[in-house]
């Protein structure tokens, strides 16, 4: 009976401790759930009512990618490019209806970003009162033709409105919801006299969020331009990892920079890395990569980060068939739209270690979590 007794107290004894660790916890918590796009798997991305959705379904940090208007607004979207078409004519992509406003058919215009010509109509072309006056639609409707039914309902934000909307629902919820913006294209909208660094820094300042503690990563898939910002600011920083491929300003430094993402990963880089960030973002399979159909066994790399005290928040886990691997779709496998078991891909990843992650659908991400915190308490309580 007395060890029975013990063994009540202690477990009771944990889950004090489980439960006053929760709330003390310094932000985030861990492992951190990041809207990305906001809700985009339930929600057009990159609108209000997407972060909004993220945010009721449990999400700790919502993500807003970043470029700027003609006038010098920073505003949340996919890309600069609004609008792509084929080269027949045809909309490749949009995420507003700008294609069907004859108002700005002059705009349509071709251009050269990161390397790549792109026909379409973009941002920095457009004053914010004129980007007000589109709105928003699916970007992949063959993927998620529900969120079709949305379109035409919301404007293209600000990052003064995401941040609004991230303070008055931490007021609301009682829990710090944060944002975790992406610079796009650094090095293009430096070339053109729009740098996206300072602006950001102003939102920031302006709002009291230019400091290490702020509920802020920034983040992105360049270099030079999260050194120039860690030389101005303490907010937290993350350094994205494609899983090939270079850093653009790499590129555009020629033969002086050879260096590619790969490099970015290995203990030396990753030295560098921590020099001026406070984590890494690597894409998903940089540390859990698919064997047979399935997550397989972790690679070394959130280790290696940590020995460098940089934390790993890994991209992006989505919901639907069309971005699992083989073996966590549901049937039919060979309809994209059909959502799979992404809890179990996420749950491969917390198994590994990572300290937070990127997903479309954070109410998927936030069973994931539950589920799994849950498990990993109930195996460190003493058997009976």
């Amino acid at each position: 009976m007395k060890r029975i007794a013990l063994r009540a107290v202690t477990a009771a004894a944990l889950l004090t401790t489980w439960a006053l660790g929760a709330v003390a916890q310094a932000w985030p918590p861990t492992p951190t759930v990041i809207a990305h796009r906001g809700a985009s798997a339930l929600r057009p991305e990159h609108t209000l009512a997407a972060y909004q959705k993220a945010i009721d379904d449990g999400a700790d940090i919502i993500e807003p990618d970043l470029v700027i208007t003609k006038d010098g607004v920073l505003v949340a979207r996919h890309e600069n490019a609004i609008a792509i078409l084929n080269a027949d004519g045809t909309v490749k992509e949009a995420t507003t209806d700008v294609v069907d406003r004859p108002e700005f058919a002059g705009r349509k215009t071709t251009k050269t970003i990161d390397g790549q010509q792109i026909t379409g109509w973009f941002t920095e072309d457009f004053t914010l009162a004129e980007l007000k006056t589109l709105r928003a639609r699916e970007r992949i409707p063959a993927q998620r033709p529900a969120n079709v039914a949305y379109n035409g309902q919301f404007e293209v934000p600000t990052l003064q409105e995401v941040i609004d909307l991230a303070k008055a629902q931490s007021a609301k919820t009682g829990r710090t919801i944060g944002i975790y913006p992406e610079t796009k294209h650094p090095t293009y909208f430096q070339s053109i006299g729009l740098p996206l660094e300072a602006p950001l820094l102003a939102v920031l300042e302006k709002n009291g969020w230019n400091h290490k503690d702020a509920p802020v990563f920034v983040q992105s898939f360049e270099v030079s331009n999260l050194q120039a910002i860690r030389k101005l600011s303490s907010v937290r920083l993350v350094q994205l990892v494609a899983p090939s491929g270079r850093p653009y300003d790499f590129v555009a430094q020629g033969a002086a920079n050879t260096r590619a993402y790969a490099d970015l990963i290995t203990p030396e880089g990753l030295k560098q890395v921590a020099t001026y960030a406070n984590a890494i973002g690597p894409f998903k399979t940089l540390v859990v990569p698919v064997k047979d159909g399935v997550p397989g066994e972790p690679t070394p790399l959130v280790a290696r980060a940590r020995a460098e005290g940089l934390g790993v928040h890994i991209w992006t886990l989505r919901p639907e068939n069309a971005f699992l691997p083989a073996g966590l779709k549901k049937a039919p496998a060979t309809d994209g739209t059909v959502r799979g078991d992404s809890v179990a891909e996420i749950t491969a990843y917390l198994r590994a270690g990572i300290d937070g992650f990127f997903t479309d659908d954070p109410a998927v991400g936030r069973a994931a979590v539950s589920a799994f915190t849950s498990a990993s308490k109930v195996s460190l309580l003493p058997k009976p």
